[in-house]
């Protein structure tokens, strides 16, 4: 059997009869304990890099976000500001139109308030017309060969031509009805805007109709694009935008309550027209956001040159503000990665009825508005005339004495009267009416 030894005695023994041959006489052995004491370790310090195409308020500290969301919700209400005699123009002008009748009481109780309808039949006319132009049947797309026509580049372009056909007229399927719009809208402001861009939850194409009085410029704007900045204002429901919260399309930031806009007179004359009104739960769940293409200079993300010295040039970006509480949901590059020009991406297409001195068109409210005015005037005044010619209305004498006096006259009836004294026709004045 093994015998049991103590670890301590063999420790013991082996410090006591250590061999002599290990160690020289008269040497001592050299032991070098060396001591390692644990220090806390360094933080890691994270890096935090972008990627060209993602939302960079989120790389941003909350004071910068909130200096631009400030400077996109003041420029907005500027450029609203600018444009307030032309929103003013076409809101009496939607009066024109004709869709709702007016009861008046001036000059007389049940005088006549219809409308002339020069300027809807006019808007209609070009509507239909330039619906059939511009989308028919076959499609609205044709191509053209430029340079040799060869068999295999005619074979390529009815290829492309069929599908992008196919994809306009069946794939996307908002284009045809908001493009129908559009052209009831672009009769009667002058201006409407479409926005074409791909749809990441659609993984396709979109074209949708931007009226012109949600899209805003500078007052120097002359066109799209050389505007120093433009802003779309969409409305969204609250599950719309905190989908694209969970996508990561838009910052996670608390959304709040929306405001009540009192300013939107356009939107209150819409509403009229139709016979329609928002519910208090309705206006509780759309909010407002502020779509701003614009150029900007951050700090944190400069444009550079070559030796990667900051240049101080703005560089243009796309920035979505919640106007309700004024918070930044995303900012993004608004140019392609290999561009080295940085060219702005332009989104929106604007159609202009007639071009205009500035930079929104001239519609038929502006063309023809004081000639429907004109005309529904005298419309009025004849149908008053006429009746006034079959209702007539007079003075008589204190004395004269009809019966059933508060009944009026009925076709071929004659009611008996009391003359105190003279004929009739001395007691009785009609007024002259003609």
């Amino acid at each position: 059997m093994a015998e049991n030894v103590s670890p301590l005695n063999n420790v013991d023994k082996s410090l006591v009869e250590a061999p002599t041959e290990l160690f020289p006489e008269n040497s001592e052995p050299d032991l070098e304990i060396e001591i390692e004491l644990e220090s806390d370790p360094e933080p890691e310090i994270q890096v935090l890099t972008a990627n060209f195409e993602d939302n960079l308020s989120e790389f941003l500290d909350d004071a910068e976000n909130q200096r631009i969301a400030s400077t996109v919700v003041q420029n907005y209400t500027d450029d609203r500001s600018s444009r307030e005699d032309w929103e003013d123009t076409y809101t009496k002008g939607l009066d024109l139109l004709g869709l709702r009748y007016e009861n008046r009481t001036e000059p007389f109780a049940g005088s006549s308030g219809v409308i002339h309808p020069l300027l809807n039949e006019a808007v209609t006319q070009f509507q239909a017309g330039a619906y059939k132009e511009l989308l028919p049947t076959n499609g609205p797309v044709k191509t053209k060969i430029i340079g040799m026509v060869t068999p295999e580049l005619e074979q390529q372009a009815e290829r492309v031509k069929e599908f992008m056909n196919y994809q306009i007229m069946y794939n996307m399927e908002e284009y045809e009805p908001e493009f129908d719009q559009l052209l009831y809208y672009l009769g009667n402001a002058g201006s409407a805007f479409k926005k074409v861009y791909e749809d990441s939850q659609l993984s396709r194409p979109v074209s949708k109709f931007v009226p012109a009085e949600d899209l805003v410029v500078p007052y120097y704007a002359t066109d799209l694009q050389n505007a120093e900045r433009v802003t779309h204002v969409i409305k969204m429901s609250k599950n719309e935008i905190r989908k694209l919260q969970v996508s990561g399309f838009y910052a996670d930031v608390e959304l709040g309550s929306p405001a009540i806009d009192l300013t939107n007179e356009i939107k209150d004359k819409y509403d009229d027209l139709e016979g329609i009104k928002p519910t208090y739960g309705e206006t509780e769940q759309e909010l407002t956001l502020l779509e701003c293409h614009c150029y900007l200079d951050l700090e944190d993300f400069p444009d550079t040159d070559q030796s990667g010295t900051p240049t101080g040039i703005k560089l243009p970006y796309i920035v979505t503000v919640c106007m309700d509480n004024k918070e930044i949901l995303s900012i993004r590059r608004n140019f392609m990665p290999d561009d080295p020009l940085k060219t702005k991406i332009q989104y929106f297409v604007h159609y202009k009825f007639s071009p205009g001195v500035g930079f929104y068109g001239f519609g038929l409210i502006h063309l023809l508005g004081n000639l429907s005015r004109t005309a529904t005037s005298t419309l009025r005044q004849l149908i008053d005339a006429g009746t006034l010619s079959n209702l007539p209305a007079g003075f008589k004498s204190r004395g004269l004495r009809i019966a059933d006096d508060d009944s009026p006259l009925q076709p071929g009836e004659f009611r008996d009267v009391d003359t105190p004294a003279g004929t009739l026709r001395d007691a009785l004045m009609p007024l002259p009416y003609k």
